[in-house]
């Protein structure tokens, strides 16, 4: 590689590389909009196809098959590092746009007016209404891309800001991810009084994941120049291809293995929980469907806020193992919180905001000290593969558990008991934390250290 190129190549560029950035977190925007869009609307999913809290724990879930049973997100973190960003990442954000689109036909009058799919649909597992089947297929599909661009989008940030401000980044990565969760919390119960009719939320969801498809071309562009100027055509040199040995490699490394298992473990007490948020504060307080989407909304409006903060913190000061260990403390306490008492739920999310600002602030750019650059893409992939197994499971679970736990046609959900089985996930997260903290002592990875030492 030319490093007279490197030191003048576009990354060096302090704006185009944050424009970059700005870019593809748009991407992700989009991918969390439409991720948490229905959140707020499971109570109008009950009245319009009378969905159970199983079956929305399942519509929920169902994102994650592709990447629990498929292991597309490993797959695709090899592909990416066989095929390059701009291949990999037009491909599968076609995969996620293709599902909005398939989720919000299924939810459609034009599908429930025996519209192209419906017949079919209705012709099997006559338990389930042809309405969810579609919108599940449409989830499934949404899933397949969506990780991998997730993992796309990692590297992407690790490509343009290794040996910069990378924490930073990610913290800024993650900050606008969650303004497309922010936006539907506010914006879906807003849309489902449209004149148009409530449909309208979920078209507005899809079209969000198409316009994101059309953003990335502008990416690719960038991207190709940066390639070009490096001398680095996209794909890997044949002493960088993948190897299966790789993935073994990962898995013999405890500090990844920790890492891995905690963010298994967070991700699944943070984001089946915020799934269930809204109908936990409709159910617990009493409140509107808005007003209830507006309080789930403040635990993004937190980590857009903290996790820039806390990034910058690990660029300058480190300390990213202990900051993970912070975060899953707090994660345990406002779940207990929420199980016990009847604090205000507006600044238990806003704490909970800063415990899910902590932990992917410190934890994701942590990756990159493990692993070398050229598997990063495969190292992603795996963890967001284990990520999914808990966003598979638990949303499942959780509905299971309110079914259970609550009789046929009760008026008011009692959810302690999921809230508990939320805080358990975090107890085994913050275990974890502190594994990895004592195994950097011996590994010798520098988590404790700012972001450009080690």
């Amino acid at each position: 590689m030319n490093t007279e190129a490197l030191k003048t190549s576009l990354r060096d560029n302090p704006f185009t590389r944050w424009a970059m950035l700005l870019t593809v977190g748009f991407v992700l925007a989009a991918n969390y909009y439409f991720y948490d869009a229905l959140s707020p609307l499971k109570s109008t999913l009950t009245k319009e196809f009378g969905f159970t809290s199983t079956d929305f724990g399942l519509f929920v879930s169902v994102y994650s098959i592709p990447n629990v049973f498929f292991l597309m997100a490993v797959m695709g973190g090899i592909i990416l590092d066989k095929l390059g960003i701009r291949r990999t990442g037009f491909m599968f954000i076609a995969f996620m746009t293709l599902g909005a689109l398939v989720t919000a036909y299924g939810a459609s009058d034009m599908y429930r007016n025996n519209g192209l799919g419906y017949a079919f649909m209705s012709s099997f597992m006559p338990g389930y209404s042809p309405e969810l089947k579609m919108m599940l297929l449409g989830r499934f599909l949404f899933g397949l891309g969506a990780e991998t661009s997730i993992v796309v989008i990692s590297k992407i940030i690790v490509k343009w800001f290794k040996g910069k401000e990378l924490a930073l980044a990610f913290g800024v990565k993650l900050g606008l991810a969650r303004t497309g969760s922010f936006l539907a919390f506010n914006l879906s119960p807003i849309l489902i009084e449209a004149e148009a009719g409530w449909t309208v939320a979920t078209w507005f969801a899809a079209f969000f994941v198409t316009s994101a498809l059309l953003v990335f071309l502008i990416y690719m562009m960038f991207d190709l120049k940066l390639d070009r100027q490096v001398e680095h055509g996209g794909l890997l040199s044949k002493s960088e291809e993948f190897q299966f040995s790789d993935l073994t490699k990962l898995l013999m490394n405890r500090s990844f293995i920790y890492v891995t298992l905690l963010c298994l473990t967070f991700y699944s007490a943070v984001f089946p929980f915020l799934s269930f948020s809204a109908d936990f504060f409709l159910n617990k307080f009493g409140m509107s469907i808005k007003e209830s989407g507006f309080i789930s909304s403040l635990l993004p409006v937190g980590t857009m806020i903290f996790t820039p903060l806390f990034g910058f913190f690990v660029d300058k000061y480190g300390k990213a193992a202990s900051l993970m260990i912070y975060g899953s403390l707090i994660l345990v306490t406002v779940h207990l919180i929420f199980a016990f008492t009847g604090l205000t739920p507006y600044v238990m999310m806003v704490i909970l905001g800063v415990a899910f600002s902590l932990v992917p602030a410190a934890m994701w750019p942590s990756v990159a000290k493990m692993v070398d650059e050229t598997r990063i893409g495969s190292a992603y992939g795996f963890m967001f593969s284990v990520q999914n197994l808990g966003l598979w499971a638990f949303p499942i679970l959780a509905g299971v558990v309110l079914d259970g736990t609550n009789p046929e046609g009760t008026s008011q959900l009692d959810y302690t008991y999921t809230m508990l089985m939320f805080a358990c996930l975090g107890v085994f997260g913050l275990l974890f934390a502190l594994l990895l903290k004592r195994e950097d002592k011996v590994s010798g990875y520098g988590l404790e250290l700012p972001s450009n030492s080690k």
